[in-house]
């Protein structure tokens, strides 16, 4: 089965379980102190506003399964061009305190513009909201260089403040399909982004020895039915994986030199729910240092306009 349910967690639990993954690595990595402070503030923002949203009502969307089913078999991802309404009112006051986090937590001033640009009307949060949840990603980079904005922060935080309401429109969606033409067209998925959103996976979690995709943005997961790459499909012998520490096999990276791409790898005992899957991302960050010095690269987001 391509797609893989990962349910939520409550609160007290994911903390918990965040807590224990964070001292493992510091204690294999303590110069990461600093980057995990923040990712602890960062999360613990996500995840109130994630309790607000499951206190509330998501938007009724008009995405019958026969037209996501379609949607699915042509390549295109279910969230990919819909009008879909945001809590606005809700998301806004997080952006802001995501931002603060940010400014005291090492972003400093790039930060801090951002936070009064959202606060002077300067940048339109909404707007903000749409152009993250529809990855258009050279929209946010173009109106944030146009404004004199950091356009890596801007995304970041645009992310963050997204993730939880993708996160539970994708389990609304997918998380427990009874439509069989839906759930045929799920369980064909093979493609190397999203199903939900069209994100690339952040890491590749290895479970029971179940290679599973996990999106970087709403936590969606899928299991390939090839060991290929994500990104070109290719299986030849330009497409290696290797563990760059050979005492931690446990901890690869897939690289591709036929597009130049690569996957972070890590084997777990279960996935990650929902936020905590950031946590498998910076704790493989030598994995990225060890591809990107070997001239690999993550690709930017898909664009799915011409196939809406």
């Amino acid at each position: 089965m391509p797609y893989v349910p990962v349910f939520g967690q409550k609160t007290p639990i994911l903390t918990e379980a965040a807590d224990r993954r964070w001292a493992g690595v510091l204690a294999a990595r303590p110069d990461l102190e600093p980057a995990i402070a923040l990712q602890r503030r960062l999360l613990g923002l996500v995840l109130d506003l994630d309790a607000t949203l499951a206190g509330g009502k998501l938007p009724r969307l008009s995405l019958p399964p026969k037209y996501l089913a379609a949607k699915l078999g042509r390549g295109v991802p279910a969230f990919a061009g819909e009008p879909i309404p945001l809590p606005i009112a809700a998301m806004r006051p997080i952006l802001l305190r995501l931002c603060d986090a940010l400014a005291t937590g090492g972003a400093g001033d790039a930060a801090a513009h951002i936070q009064g640009a959202i606060e002077s009307g300067q940048m339109d949060a909404g707007s903000l909201f749409a152009a993250s949840l529809g990855r258009n990603q050279n929209a946010i980079r173009s109106g944030a260089a146009h404004r004199g904005l950091s356009p890596d922060l801007v995304w970041l935080v645009g992310e963050l403040a997204v993730a939880p309401f993708v996160y539970r429109l994708q389990q609304t969606l997918f998380a427990d399909v009874a439509d069989p033409v839906l759930r045929a067209a799920l369980d064909a998925w093979d493609r190397g982004y999203c199903a939900a959103c069209g994100s690339w996976p952040a890491v590749a979690e290895v479970v029971g020895g179940h290679r599973t995709l996990r999106c970087s943005f709403c936590s969606g997961a899928w299991e390939p039915t090839q060991y290929a790459c994500i990104y070109c499909g290719d299986t030849g012998a330009t497409f290696v994986t290797a563990a760059p520490n050979a005492e931690r096999k446990d901890r690869r990276v897939e690289v591709c030199s036929n597009c130049g791409g690569y996957l972070k790898t890590i084997d777990l005992p279960e996935l990650s729910p929902f936020p905590l899957l950031s946590i498998s991302d910076i704790e493989t960050t030598d994995l990225d240092v060890a591809a990107m010095e070997h001239g690999y690269q993550r690709p930017a987001v898909k664009d799915f306009a011409a196939r809406r």
